[in-house]
């Protein structure tokens, strides 16, 4: 017997973009998160991070965004700002009941990527 995905435990990729969409809600309500959205097309970021948290928890979703570190880079983030955007993703997640373990999954995957993401460690 082939063991689930966190993919598949979420729910596939429409409970992953219902995440996304109530992630993004927190995060442009935060007045610390919101100027770094300021000129995003945000129904693109939302595809965008729907398709990224789909691959980072074993979809079948090919990433094709750009490198996070180029990505990011210009955008001056410190590690506090990206302790925002887990904490915010977590409570998204809580707010679907997702269990407790695969919130903490889903956060340990993204949290792989915060070296290439956060580039003012002032």
């Amino acid at each position: 017997m082939s063991e689930t995905t966190l993919y598949r435990r979420l729910g596939g990729r429409d409970a992953i973009a219902a995440v996304v969409d109530e992630f993004y809600d927190r995060v442009l309500a935060d007045d610390r998160l919101r100027p770094f959205f300021e000129d995003v097309d945000m129904a693109a970021q939302r595809a965008h991070q729907t398709q990224f948290l789909a691959a980072v928890t074993g979809g079948p979703v090919d990433y094709d965004g750009a490198e996070m570190d180029r990505a990011h880079a210009h955008l001056d983030i410190d590690h506090e700002d990206y302790d925002a955007i887990e904490t915010h993703l977590d409570d998204a997640l809580g707010e679907f009941e997702v269990p407790k373990e695969d919130r903490a999954a889903v956060v340990d995957a993204v949290e792989a990527y915060r070296s290439d993401i956060v580039s003012n460690d002032g």
